[in-house]
């Protein structure tokens, strides 16, 4: 009776001991596990909200599209309106249509932009020289025409101006620490600017065809 008393206080002891170990040893085990998935979220928040940077400058390109091709729409209805009354301006209206043309011819981003920049600044001469015409300045069709344009010209830079903005977050971001690493796997890379040249933003020098 005493040894077997002896024996099941040391199995008893045995047993607290492996059940302390083993509670010892899950310890680094459940911190290992817990760090895991703490760097797994941060990646997968950093993953999301790269995904959400290059919905929005996808977004803010196709609006910026879509005023593009409006305005690309509305262009032959204003070059036929004008004919009749600009027929000595045939420079004038042969920049605007090979402007146009340009843009068709577009089919990147980068060339977009460019097509959209040689267009604007074709547009600005046109109504410039169109100042000299008050009969084709007051007919109902033109006005319309040369407002909307306006319209879509306006909204255009307000689009451009968000584009850009969304673009410079996209760019800061895959070049900042820790984000690097997860654009590098996402083969995100920084995006181009929507730039407008100085030369876009000069007034136009008014200068008219001599009537014959």
């Amino acid at each position: 009776m005493f040894f077997q008393n002896i024996l099941g206080g040391s199995d008893h002891c045995i047993l607290i001991y492996v059940r302390e170990r083993h509670n010892f040893m899950s310890l680094p085990l459940v911190v290992v596990l817990f760090a895991a998935a703490g760097i797994i979220w941060y990646v997968v928040m950093i993953f999301n909200g790269l995904i959400a940077i290059r919905s929005d400058v996808d977004k803010a390109w196709s609006n910026i599209d879509v005023s593009l091709k409006q305005r690309h729409d509305e262009l032959p209805k204003l070059l036929d309106v004008c004919k009749g009354y600009m027929e000595f301006e045939r420079d004038t209206l042969q920049k605007v249509t090979q402007a146009r043309n340009m843009y068709q011819q577009a089919a990147s981003i980068d060339q977009k932009a460019q097509a959209d920049q040689g267009l604007t600044s074709a547009l600005r001469g046109f109504f410039a020289v169109a100042e000299n015409y008050p009969d084709l300045k007051a007919n109902s069709n033109f006005m319309q025409l040369e407002k909307r344009i306006t319209d879509l010209e306006s909204e255009i830079a307000d689009r451009r101006e968000f584009y850009n903005d969304a673009v410079n977050t996209l760019n800061i971001r895959i070049q900042q620490m820790p984000d690097t690493f997860v654009a590098s796997f996402m083969n995100l890379s920084p995006r181009a600017m929507y730039k407008v040249e100085e030369s876009d933003k000069a007034d136009i020098p008014m200068t008219f065809a001599a009537a014959r």
